[in-house]
């Protein structure tokens, strides 16, 4: 399988939400209740392409997945940290696709200017996990019973990154826009070869 990952664009809404659906209504892995629609999608891209990136992975011509970043908190001092996430489409999971998007996801960020990363996984989650942590992310707590869904109290555990080493004085990060103009983004936004399955996380 062929995988190509570029920029999301406002007509991939729909394919969106065909994938985030499911996580929404069929798990707890989003603490959303009703999915959006593609209106509410196309809103969310816009907004957050306005500072952050938002990637989609493109399989043999159709959308697999996507990766962004957003804010993490609003106070000016959190402004050089960023929140990931990541949603495959169900039947493409476990082939390398998260990986395949986090990774120019937080080369983007990385030149932006951004320093830190979190990621928050409604446990248990096997699956996710390992993919954050094979990203090189590393737990840092859990919040307790903090979302309730589907009748039942849930746990979400936090994960970090660090992009780079924290500097003195550093300058605010950039906007997309300006980092999307540097010989490298190609270079980022890889075509590849996935395999055809990755082994089963064990929990």
């Amino acid at each position: 399988m062929s995988i190509a990952i570029r920029l999301a664009r406002p007509d991939d809404a729909a394919a969106m939400v065909t994938i985030y659906a499911p996580y929404v209504t069929d798990t707890v892995i989003s603490f959303e209740m009703v999915p959006p629609d593609e209106a509410e999608m196309a809103q969310r891209l816009a907004k957050t392409l306005a500072r952050f990136p938002w990637l989609v992975a493109m399989c043999d011509g159709d959308v697999a997945g996507y990766a962004y970043a957003g804010q993490h908190r609003e106070r000016a001092a959190y402004q050089w940290s960023a929140d990931v996430s990541v949603y495959v489409h169900k039947g493409l999971r476990r082939r390398g696709i998260g990986r395949a998007l986090y990774s120019p996801l937080f080369d983007i960020l990385r030149a932006q200017g951004y320093y830190n990363i979190y990621a928050g996984i409604a446990l248990p989650n096997p699956a996710s996990v390992a993919l954050h942590e094979a990203m090189g992310m590393t737990p840092v707590g859990v919040y307790r019973h903090v979302g309730y869904k589907a009748g039942m109290w849930h746990d979400v555990g936090w994960w970090e990154g660090v992009l780079q080493e924290p500097s003195a004085d550093p300058p605010p990060p950039r906007a997309l826009l300006d980092v999307a103009t540097v010989a490298t983004w190609d270079g980022w936004l890889a075509h590849e070869e996935l395999p055809a399955r990755e082994p089963q996380a064990q929990p």
